[in-house]
Protein backbone atom coordinates (compact mmCIF):
# COMPACT_ATOMS: atom_id res chain seq x y z
CA UNK A 1 0.00 0.00 0.00
CA UNK A 2 1.48 3.48 -0.88
CA UNK A 3 1.45 6.05 1.86
CA UNK A 4 1.00 9.99 0.16
CA UNK A 5 3.32 12.13 1.24
CA UNK A 6 3.44 15.84 0.63
CA UNK A 7 5.21 19.03 1.41
CA UNK A 8 4.60 22.58 2.30
CA UNK A 9 5.43 25.95 1.02
CA UNK A 10 3.79 29.24 2.79
CA UNK A 11 4.88 32.19 0.96
CA UNK A 12 3.21 35.16 1.89
CA UNK A 13 -0.66 34.78 1.27
CA UNK A 14 0.53 31.87 -0.81
CA UNK A 15 0.39 28.52 -0.40
CA UNK A 16 1.90 25.81 -2.45
CA UNK A 17 1.43 21.96 -1.89
CA UNK A 18 3.01 18.97 -3.34
CA UNK A 19 2.01 15.40 -2.98
CA UNK A 20 3.97 12.71 -3.74
CA UNK A 21 3.75 9.12 -3.42
CA UNK A 22 6.72 6.78 -1.47
CA UNK A 23 10.10 6.15 -4.21
CA UNK A 24 8.58 9.40 -6.10
CA UNK A 25 10.53 12.06 -4.80
CA UNK A 26 12.72 11.87 -7.90
CA UNK A 27 9.44 13.35 -9.87
CA UNK A 28 8.79 15.18 -6.73
CA UNK A 29 12.10 17.47 -7.44
CA UNK A 30 11.52 17.22 -11.11
CA UNK A 31 7.68 19.33 -10.51
CA UNK A 32 9.66 21.86 -7.99
CA UNK A 33 12.56 22.25 -11.02
CA UNK A 34 9.24 22.74 -13.36
CA UNK A 35 7.35 25.47 -10.84
CA UNK A 36 10.41 27.34 -9.99
CA UNK A 37 11.14 27.33 -14.42
CA UNK A 38 8.24 29.13 -14.79
CA UNK A 39 8.15 32.95 -15.09
CA UNK A 40 4.57 33.03 -14.70
CA UNK A 41 4.63 31.53 -11.47
CA UNK A 42 5.65 33.62 -8.41
CA UNK A 43 6.90 30.26 -6.92
CA UNK A 44 11.29 30.76 -7.37
CA UNK A 45 14.49 28.53 -7.35
CA UNK A 46 14.95 29.84 -3.60
CA UNK A 47 11.65 28.01 -2.82
CA UNK A 48 12.12 25.27 -4.62
CA UNK A 49 15.79 24.99 -2.54
CA UNK A 50 13.76 25.55 0.75
CA UNK A 51 11.90 22.84 -0.09
CA UNK A 52 14.40 20.47 -1.77
CA UNK A 53 15.79 20.73 1.72
CA UNK A 54 12.61 19.83 3.35
CA UNK A 55 12.42 16.80 1.36
CA UNK A 56 15.99 15.24 1.75
CA UNK A 57 15.68 16.22 5.64
CA UNK A 58 12.73 13.67 5.46
CA UNK A 59 14.21 11.17 3.42
CA UNK A 60 16.87 11.26 5.98
CA UNK A 61 14.87 10.70 9.24
CA UNK A 62 13.33 7.86 7.22
CA UNK A 63 16.62 6.51 6.73
CA UNK A 64 17.88 7.00 10.41
CA UNK A 65 14.67 5.00 11.72
CA UNK A 66 15.56 2.20 9.14
CA UNK A 67 18.66 2.40 10.73
CA UNK A 68 18.58 2.45 14.20
CA UNK A 69 15.65 -0.70 13.31
CA UNK A 70 12.40 1.70 14.35
CA UNK A 71 9.62 0.12 12.72
CA UNK A 72 6.80 2.68 13.65
CA UNK A 73 7.19 5.06 10.72
CA UNK A 74 8.71 2.48 7.85
CA UNK A 75 6.73 1.29 5.47
CA UNK A 76 6.43 -2.44 4.63
CA UNK A 77 8.48 -3.66 1.98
Amino acid sequence: MKRTKQLVLNKGSEKYIFRYEHGCEGELLDSLVAKASDADCPFDWFDAAVLSFKLTQKLIGEADKLLHNDPSDTLPL
